[in-house]
């Protein structure tokens, strides 16, 4: 998957997250949340190694720029525990959730982050799933909603005791 941004004419690809972007990853993760927020390698680690299919990175000049994951299960929104649990995935149908979607600083504006939802929109609606969901702070909302997403109003979760917002975009 390469696509040309109108930005300076950055060369984005989207490709498979592999152990190797391990470092990448988890810089970009630190930029991007606070502490409380972020994930741990170790939860990267089970990630890199359950999610394979919809694990996705945004590489430019062949530096990982973002990358974008999360479990396919059959609830129909994104709940604290899946952040901590991850059940291997062979769920046919069902919705795809994205628990961490990042973009280094340095290259947002590029866009990256919507050539990553929108990767995965094509992953999860050839593998026949129902909807894709989220949470996120009020402050992207407009964001996900110039994206396709429905806001669904405040979310359960208090992940890192923060407000959340459930989004959620129609695939069938």
């Amino acid at each position: 998957m390469n696509q040309t941004d109108n930005k300076q004419n950055t060369m984005v690809s989207i490709r498979n997250a592999v152990m190797t972007d391990l470092s990448a990853i988890l810089n970009i993760e630190k930029l991007g949340f606070t502490a409380e927020e972020a994930g741990s390698e170790a939860q990267y680690l089970e990630r890199l190694k359950k999610l394979k299919e919809t694990f996705l990175v945004a590489v430019v000049n062949e530096q990982v720029v973002g990358f974008i994951v999360g479990p396919v299960v059959q609830e129909d929104k994104v709940a604290d525990w899946m952040y901590e649990e991850i059940h291997e995935q062979d769920i046919v149908g069902g919705n795809q959730m994205v628990l961490t979607i990042a973009v280094d600083p340095a290259f947002q504006g590029f866009h990256i982050g919507t050539q990553l939802l929108e990767a995965l929109y094509r992953i999860a609606k050839t593998q026949n799933r129902n909807t894709i969901a989220l949470t996120c702070l009020e402050k992207n909302i407009l964001f996900y909603e110039k994206n396709g997403y429905k806001n669904n109003g405040q979310s359960l979760s208090n992940h890192a005791g923060e407000i959340w917002y459930d989004l959620t975009k129609i695939i069938k």
